[in-house]
Parts: structure tokens; C-alpha cells; sequence
């Protein structure tokens, strides 16, 4: 669709909680917002949506076109979105279907919504189906009251943790299938590749963030008015920079989870999520005493 009609519905879109005229009107519509695989800018597009129990389903049909719509492209290099559905807007975690999953989910969207079925039929690529997971998987518990720095901080670290915890799981389940297959001879269905990959990436951008963050603004801007604490601060930062190798090792880890050895890349896991998690640790007993009498959000009203 032109940038200039997305544009208008978009407006739209928001001006009225989500309810638009003109072709869309009476339809299931949401705003995706994703980030650019290559120039790093937000860019948010209109689209259509199936539900599939506590899910969302868009299909990247670009009305049958020969090839994926640009925000797909996009969600895979960057699995965080934003998501805005009536008047709500939340952060999700973007997972393409993969083989007899997104069959399943594919002839869903077509019972609810045939007109992706005639895309499909207009074109010899795969439509991907994406499910939109809220960004707080299951078993994630924020922090009951966020009033100081301190607590924003063991937020952002429960829900790396939780994500962590994810890959894990999603890595056993991948393995338990290659092992129900081995004996038969055949590979193990597809299903777990893409979603192993999404959760990683999700979780490595995001701690890359945190990171960036506090090494460009939090520590400097503390250390000036604790400078005793200088040395604390070089320390973190030394750790942010073995931490940035261990998620090097782990993407590099999950690519071949395909061919490796159960026992070992299990073994292999555990090693890195147990010094992610040490981290994470740490940077809780070092930070927290400090940042408890910081408000969060911050006060940018001057007095």
C-alpha cells in the first residue's frame, strides 16, 4: 500500500481507538511497528489480524506479491515490536511458523479470513504467518510498584531472565523432537527453529541496550555525583564487554543447534546462561543500594 494511504490510516487509526472507515472498516485491524533491518528507523504499518487463542496472526500476503513485505524483513532482524490494538499498545515478541505449525495456523487465518487464501494462490512464496506474543512470557512478574531506579532496574532484569529461561525451554523441546526422530530414520519436524532464533535475538538486542544504556548515560551520570564509585563503574563496564562475547557465543551456539550434540550444546547452554544470569546478579547487588533513592520515572520538571 502507498506510504501516504498508510499514512491516513493510520491517523486514523489513532484518532479513533483503533476504528477506521473506508476499506478496513468493520475489520480486525492493528498498527505493527517494526525496525529497519537496515537503517534502524521505526516504521509502522497497517495490517490485518487473525486471533488464535491468546494470540495475534498477521500474514505477510503483501496482497500476493512476489516477494515479503518490508516488515517482515524487518521483524527478523529485530524481533521486539510494537503492537497497537484498540486504544492499547504493547511491546511483543514477533515469531514466524514454521513447517506443520504454520500450516495449522495458516489454514486457521484462511477459516477466519478467506481473501489470505486467494493471496496465497496468486503467488508461488510461502505467505509466513507471525504470531505476536506479548513481550511478558509466561512466568515474567514485574516488579509490583516501579517507583525508583532500583526497581526499573530489576524489571528489566526479570524480564531478561524470563526470555532466557524461554531459549532453554524452546531448545529442550527442539531436542526432545530430534531425538523422538532418530530412531525413525527422518529429521525432525520444523517448528522451533525460527522461534529459538526470535527469542534469542530478542533477548541479546535487548541486554545490548541495557547495556549501551548504562555504559553511555546511567554509570557516567551517577559516577558524577558518587565519584568513589569510579572503580565500581569500570568494573561493570568490563563485564558488559565479556558479557558481549558470551552473546556472541550463544547466536553462534543456537545456529547450529541443527547438527550439534545434544549433551554438549546443553552443556554449552547451561555454561552461558549461568554466566549471563551471574551478571545479572551482580549488577542487582552493585546498583540496586545506589539507585533505590533515584524516582522512577525520572522528575524533568524544573523547579
Amino acid at each position: 500500500m502507498p506510504t501516504s494511504f498508510n499514512q491516513s490510516v493510520i491517523e486514523e487509526f489513532r484518532a479513533n481507538g483503533g476504528k477506521v472507515g473506508g476499506p478496513f472498516e468493520g475489520g480486525d485491524l492493528l498498527l505493527l511497528t517494526t525496525t529497519g533491518a537496515r537503517s534502524g528507523k521505526e516504521t509502522t504499518a497497517p495490517l490485518g489480524y487473525v486471533r488464535h487463542g491468546d494470540s495475534l496472526l498477521v500474514v505477510g500476503s503483501n496482497l500476493g506479491g512476489p516477494r515479503h513485505p518490508a516488515w517482515y524483513h524487518n521483524l527478523l532482524a529485530h524481533p521486539v515490536v510494537r503492537v497497537e490494538i484498540g486504544a492499547e499498545s504493547f511491546e511483543a515478541l514477533a515469531v514466524p511458523a514454521e513447517g506443520a505449525r504454520r500450516e495449522e495456523l495458516f489454514a486457521h487465518v484462511v477459516g477466519v479470513s478467506p481473501g489470505y487464501g486467494d493471496y496465497q494462490a496468486r503467488t508461488s512464496r510461502v505467505l509466513p504467518v507471525v504470531v505476536l506474543e506479548r513481550a511478558e512470557p509466561d512466568g515474567w512478574e514485574a516488579p509490583r510498584e516501579v517507583a525508583t531506579l532500583a526497581d526499573k532496574l530489576l524489571e528489566i532484569h526479570t524480564w531478561l531472565r524470563s526470555q532466557l529461561r524461554h531459549v532453554g525451554a524452546e531448545v529442550d523441546a527442539h531436542l526432545a523432537a530430534r531425538a523422538a526422530h532418530d530412531g525413525l530414520g527422518e529429521p525432525p519436524p520444523p517448528g522451533l527453529g525460527l522461534q529459538i532464533r526470535q527469542r534469542c535475538l530478542a533477548f541479546c538486542q535487548s541486554l545490548e541496550f541495557h547495556h549501551t544504556s548504562e555504559d553511555g548515560h546511567l554509570f557516567p551520570g551517577i559516577a558524577a555525583h558518587h565519584p568513589h564509585l569510579a572503580d565500581t563503574f569500570a568494573r561493570l563496564a568490563d563485564e558488559h564487554r565479556a558479557v558481549a562475547g558470551i552473546q556472541a557465543e550463544l547466536v553462534t551456539l543456537l545456529a547450529g543447534i541443527g547438527a550439534a550434540d545434544p549433551e554438549r550444546f546443553r552443556a554449552e547452554l547451561t555454561r552461558m546462561s549461568t554466566a549471563l544470569n551471574a551478571h545479572l546478579d551482580h549488577e542487582e547487588e552493585s546498583l540496586r543500594p545506589i539507585l533505590k533513592e533515584v524516582p522512577w520515572p525520572p522528575n524533568t520538571q524544573k523547579s
